[in-house]
């Protein structure tokens, strides 16, 4: 029984997602207790540097985005954590974002050179937007951009969100389009745009984090509506039926403070914006898989692999 004044644990956010976690992928194997005990299957030295992003494609491969010093920074592994290949090596100051899009394309944001890019899986450089060193807010600069999400037009929009405070549209061939948002907290205005998201009906979903709010927006950059019940977001991501996942902070100070540590993975009603699930989880990026694998890149230097399932009471 709690004294006077004592308080005990407080309830989840939302009801408990029931899922457990490989806490190492890419450098110990899914699976039973002695396939997890097989050594790291990189190549000899290399390790996860700080994992800012992760995605998965058309074939469950599993590319990793880091800031390593000695390993390429970005990393292929199978659905089971072995590696497969690496890429980019000179290629990137500060790895931040990492997408793939419809076509299977991999788009990169990189918040130390002021650029946004495109590769082919294999690594093949497509696309290059931004000069690299050169911070800027024109229609060719960036200033640290932080994410990236594709329009139903072909287009995509570009966060431009640690040295700018605006979402940026391009067309398919990454010709400026126009522009959206200024320093503030009122609708439309940003304090650090860190994520942005389309939906199936092409509204604009960004994580206006150090607000500690989302805001949506028609394809346009017209405001819709604001969320302010669901923290500090790092990173949002729609699935394409319209399921709505984040990885989030309760605010903006805590996330600092705690660098990332104590967050929470949400399950949201895109409609509402009613948590339909949480559980907790440290993360900077947040990618799920049409089965509801859970992948978390954390700048602890982990890829955090959620899988559904719930143990067995003793």
């Amino acid at each position: 029984m709690l004294a006077a004044g004592q308080q005990g644990w407080a309830p989840h956010d939302g009801p408990l997602l029931k899922y457990r976690v490989n806490l190492r992928f890419g450098e110990e194997l899914v699976g039973p207790v002695s396939a997890a005990r097989e050594s790291d299957t990189m190549p000899p030295g290399w390790k996860f540097g700080r994992v800012s992003a992760v995605a998965v494609n058309a074939k469950d491969a599993v590319f990793v985005f880091h800031r390593g010093l000695h390993a390429d920074p970005v990393m292929i592994f199978d659905a089971d954590g072995r590696y497969l290949r690496s890429w980019g090596k000179g290629a990137f100051t500060s790895p931040h974002g990492l997408r793939i899009d419809p076509t299977g394309n991999v788009w990169t944001t990189d918040a130390g050179s002021h650029q946004v890019m495109k590769f082919t899986q294999e690594g093949k450089l497509l696309l290059t937007l931004g000069k690299k060193g050169q911070a800027g807010a024109s229609h060719d600069t960036f200033n640290k951009p932080t994410d990236i999400a594709f329009a139903h037009d072909g287009g995509f929009y570009v966060s431009d969100g640690y040295g700018n405070t605006r979402i940026v549209k391009f067309s398919k061939d990454g010709k400026y389009e126009f522009e959206w948002g200024k320093p503030g907290r009122g609708p439309g205005e940003f304090n650090t745009p860190h994520s942005v998201q389309v939906d199936s009906k092409g509204t604009v979903y960004v994580s206006d984090r150090e607000n500690n709010r989302i805001q949506m927006f028609t394809p346009e950059g017209k405001f819709l509506r604001m969320w302010t019940h669901l923290g500090s977001t790092q990173d949002l991501f729609i699935t394409p039926n319209d399921e709505l996942w984040m990885i989030t902070h309760r605010e903006n100070v805590e996330a600092g403070a705690l660098n990332t540590l104590g967050g929470r993975i949400f399950r949201v009603d895109i409609a509402t914006g009613r948590i339909l699930g949480a559980l907790e989880s440290p993360g900077h990026s947040i990618h799920v898989t049409p089965e509801h694998l859970i992948f978390i890149g954390s700048l602890t230097g982990n890829v955090l692999r959620w899988y559904p399932g719930w143990p067995t009471p003793f």
